[in-house]
């Protein structure tokens, strides 16, 4: 692990040189999207590596740090003191520089606070972009994510709940996430809360994931906030239905829950005998409630045909955690993605593991090196 002391030199944001052992990532590689920032900053904060990050979200068509992002540098760097610079909105560089071990402890940390008025930014990207340090510190660890719990281009808070969490938990990542208050676009106004337990120094397992096994079930959510109950009802029955068509057992709950503003989305949770996997869609105004639950079930119809057991969303999700396992892991996903193969370049760059993705076997392989 590098040591680094940023009390010995702190650079100006004027200043074009940097530390003569700072890791350069491209954040146009690939993707080149928040991807690479959050997988950045999660081995930043574990390994004390500082960094610095070039055209970030280069790929996207508002370049730069957005509020979810410019938060999730905030929260990483709080965890371990770092040293930042760019750290503003629209920014497409970034210099981080971790000045401590990781810190477990209580934190909050709202997207809306960022620029001072409300936002949905998503806040599992943040979850994910913290939860790996903390699991990796020394202590236990409660924060409180404020914004958008259930939004477009993210895990949903479901998601993170049904699919990714229990996946980190056969790693051996103690973590748990409370919904207090659904947050959609563009109001926002969600709360979840992330409980950690951290392994200090207790290795994380390597987990392989080649055969799903038989479908055991589908159980999903229909959920509105500050809407009628007519509408979960529409978008449950109609999910049902299409799943009973596709000789697929499932039950899906309606539900009405609490939100700041109006808002609408299926939820849906395969799970078979080795594995599982997740899929939603969300409402907008003059989309039908039965269009919703259409959309959900086709994802889901679509990826059960594959045969696979890891899904699209959570094949690049896994890499991190796996690459700071002792052990090698394997799994075959549904899609070989650009978000997948990015993610593995800049996992890579730490020199923490090997990642081995073979495209016509649909097979990935994770190999950590030995901890120096």
């Amino acid at each position: 692990m590098v040591q680094y002391n940023p009390l010995h030199y702190l650079p100006t944001a004027e200043e074009k040189t940097t530390l003569p052992n700072m890791l350069h990532i491209d954040g146009s590689y690939g993707e080149g999207g928040g991807q690479i920032l959050r997988t950045s900053l999660s081995l930043a904060a574990i390994t004390g590596q500082p960094i610095r990050i070039d055209r970030i979200r280069a790929g996207r068509k508002k370049p730069g740090l957005a509020i979810q992002h410019l938060t999730g540098v905030r929260a990483a760097a709080t965890l371990c003191q770092a040293e930042v610079h760019g750290d503003s909105l629209g920014s497409m560089t970034l210099e981080f520089i971790p000045g401590c071990s990781v810190q477990a402890g209580q934190y909050t940390f709202d997207v809306a606070q960022t620029t001072g008025a409300g936002s949905a930014g998503a806040v599992m990207l943040i979850l994910q972009t913290i939860l790996l340090p903390l699991a990796l510190a020394t202590g236990n660890s409660v924060v409180t994510l404020k914004g958008g719990t259930h939004v477009s281009w993210s895990p949903s808070t479901t998601y993170i709940q049904q699919v990714y969490l229990p996946f980190l938990h056969q790693l051996g990542i103690q973590a748990e996430v409370q919904l207090h208050a659904w947050g959609w676009y563009p109001q926002g106004g969600g709360e979840v809360e992330l409980q950690v337990r951290g392994s200090g120094s207790s290795p994380l397992r390597g987990l392989h994931l080649l055969e799903r096994g038989d479908l055991q079930q589908v159980r999903g959510l229909a959920v509105v906030t500050e809407l009628p109950s007519h509408i979960p009802q529409r978008m449950a029955m109609r999910s049902e239905k299409l799943l009973q068509q596709a000789n697929l057992k499932g039950q899906v709950q309606p539900v009405r829950e609490r939100g700041v503003a109006p808002g609408a989305g299926v939820f849906l949770t395969a799970i078979y005998e080795h594995s599982r996997a997740g899929f939603s869609a969300l409402g907008r105004v003059g989309l039908p409630a039965e269009r919703v639950a259409e959309m959900a079930v086709q994802e889901l119809i679509e990826f059960h045909a594959t045969g696979m057991p890891v899904d699209p969303f959570l094949a690049d999700q896994l890499l991190l955690p796996m690459a700071l396992a002792s052990q090698e892991s394997q799994y075959r996903a549904a899609e070989m993605s650009l978000h997948l193969t990015t993610n593995a370049w800049v996992i890579e760059k730490f020199g923490l593991a090997k990642i081995e993705i073979d495209k016509d076997t649909q097979l990935v392989t994770v190999k950590p090196f030995p901890s120096k």
